[in-house]
């Protein structure tokens, strides 16, 4: 027995009848049947078989003179157009073109009833029309409908490509895919929830079921699956095999080419989700357990930095970085760190710390060493920033290290839409007072407006003294305000910023007269003149060698 299920239509994009019917040329009337806006045609065939269903693949617009019909003949209702209709719809049949001549002189009242009583579009083509010219103005219409839908589909790619550029590339590409299919885009994390959405919010029975059709591809070896409810059609792609992250798409209609685009985001956001592998996951999973049992450091930093097979990194920058726009979430976070070349990431609050192996050609020396034209240069306070300085529009440092990196051995470079400070690159052990480089590097970082501002060791003055006896000499001068962290920490930052008081204010979030009451404050508790230039070095030195 035939399978009476409407067989699929091949993958062609569709036209509109009306647009058929808009071609003045043609002539088409449409007699009866839904409006010719409803009704999309797949293509055209010709056939004068009483029985057209085996030769239809569904879709087309059927085209006959009704050479099989005998009615002109004298026999009136000899012919079952009930039937030969039924078939037509059965195999899938988008309308039917009758021609009035030569066989008949009008469409058949037999043809016309059953079309109307099984909802199938009925044309007449008039006589001075042929087939093959209905038939040549369907396949033009398709060919401009494919046009359409590559430049579409093109520009979506471009667009969803800048935005997964942006600094917040995840939200940037929900944001793009939504207002391409005028809908809603979602990505899921692996236990379910909503990480990030974009676009019109649904009702709740569409929410519920586009989450439950997430969790679906999730559980099931299709990566894609699609439903329809209350009249929105519904779309999950997993992103990557078994990650768990999936995107969810519902758009009020669906267009030619809107599955492409979706397809375009889900590859971008599965790179964007994934993570970043400089190790393996086992590597950093044992190097955790081994710190909670107690292990230092430096022997869990080779399993961080990926074992063998990145070499042996025994020296290491960390970032802290703020984004210059909102607070950062885990998906940009994660990004920034994908962009220096690192997964090992921290978004608390509103700093992102990172932790970066430093290059070979970093390790070798004892910090920083910034070359002429660089791109970075230093300053006062054993930091260096990039040259866009206060300048506007910020700049990253030029070089000419791989990607995540500035100038040859200078460590991470400054990424677009986020405010970085650098460390040192520092042994194991020196972690924290490279966390503490870095904190303060990225303070003065927001104060000047910079890109990016690193922390710089090198040789000078300072190195003449042993650390014992200068450690000594600055808590004995820094005594009288040893007891207000506050006091210090503002001294430190305002001769680091060389007196500027809004940029200390910036810097630490207080108001400037704040900066003036403590900067007096100082200056009476250590009874000296800040304004002279010797007293503020000698200060500065202090403070530099003043721990804890």
């Amino acid at each position: 027995m035939q399978e009476t299920a409407v067989p699929s239509a091949p993958p062609t994009p569709p036209v509109s009848l009306a647009a058929l019917l808009s071609r003045d040329d043609l002539g088409l009337r449409q007699i009866t049947g839904p409006p010719a806006g409803e009704v999309t045609i797949h293509g055209a065939h010709t056939s004068e078989m009483s029985d057209p269903y085996p030769y239809l693949l569904g879709g087309e617009l059927l085209l006959t003179a009704g050479v099989h019909i005998p009615e002109a003949a004298g026999r009136p209702g000899s012919f079952d157009f009930d039937g030969y209709v039924a078939r037509i719809v059965a195999a899938g049949g988008a309308a039917l073109g009758f021609g009035v001549a030569p066989v008949h002189d009008t469409v058949p009242a037999g043809l016309v009833a059953a079309c109307e009583e099984h909802g199938l579009p009925l044309v007449e083509v008039p006589p001075r029309t042929t087939f093959s010219g209905v038939a040549r103005a369907v396949w033009q219409l398709m060919a401009r409908a494919r046009l359409s839908e590559l430049r579409r589909i093109t520009e979506a790619q471009q667009g969803l490509a800048a935005a997964a550029s942006r600094p917040d590339p995840v939200p940037s590409v929900l944001r793009r895919l939504a207002g391409r299919l005028e809908g809603r885009a979602v990505l899921y994390g692996p236990e379910g929830a909503e990480i990030a959405a974009a676009g019109r919010e649904p009702g709740d029975e569409v929410r519920r079921a586009l989450a439950e059709l997430a969790r679906f591809v999730t559980g099931h070896p299709s990566s894609t699956a699609t439903d329809t409810v209350a009249g929105t059609r519904l779309a999950a792609y997993a992103l990557g095999p078994g990650r768990g992250f999936v995107l969810g798409v519902a758009a009020p209609h669906r267009e030619s080419g809107d599955h492409t685009i979706a397809s375009v985001a889900a590859v971008l956001l599965s790179l964007l989700t994934g993570e970043h592998q400089s190790g393996t996951g086992a590597a950093r999973s044992s190097a955790l357990v081994r710190l909670l049992l107690g292990a230092r450091r430096e022997e869990v930093a080779p399993l961080l930095g990926g074992g063998e097979g990145d070499g042996a990194v025994t020296r290491w920058y960390v970032v802290h970085a703020r984004p210059d726009t909102g607070a950062p979430d885990a998906v940009s976070a994660s990004a920034l760190g994908a962009a220096l070349g690192s997964p090992l990431v921290d978004a608390a609050d509103d700093v992102v710390r990172v932790l970066v192996p430093a290059p070979p050609q970093a390790e070798g020396g004892g910090g920083v060493r910034p070359e002429g034209g660089g791109g970075v240069r230093p300053e006062g306070d054993g930091s260096v920033r990039s040259e866009a300085g206060a300048a506007a529009p910020r700049k990253p440092p030029a070089g000419s290290g791989p990607a995540g990196s500035g100038p040859a051995g200078s460590g991470p470079a400054a990424q677009p839409g986020w405010t970085l400070g650098v460390s040192a690159p520092v042994a194991p052990a020196e972690w924290p007072a490279a966390d503490a480089q870095a904190a303060r590097a990225l303070a003065r970082a927001r104060a000047t407006r910079s890109a990016l501002v690193r922390h710089a060791e090198r040789p000078g003055f300072a190195d003449l003294v042993p650390p014992g006896e200068a450690e000594a000499h600055a808590r004995a001068l820094l005594a009288p305000i040893g007891g207000v962290p506050a006091l210090a920490e503002t001294l430190r930052a305002w001769l680091s910023l060389h007196g500027s008081w809004d940029r200390t204010a910036v810097a630490l979030s207080v108001h400037r007269n704040t900066v003036r009451q403590r900067i007096a404050r100082c200056a009476a508790l250590l009874g000296a003149d800040l304004d002279d230039p010797d007293v503020r070095m000698e200060l500065w030195f202090a403070l530099r060698h003043l721990r804890g």
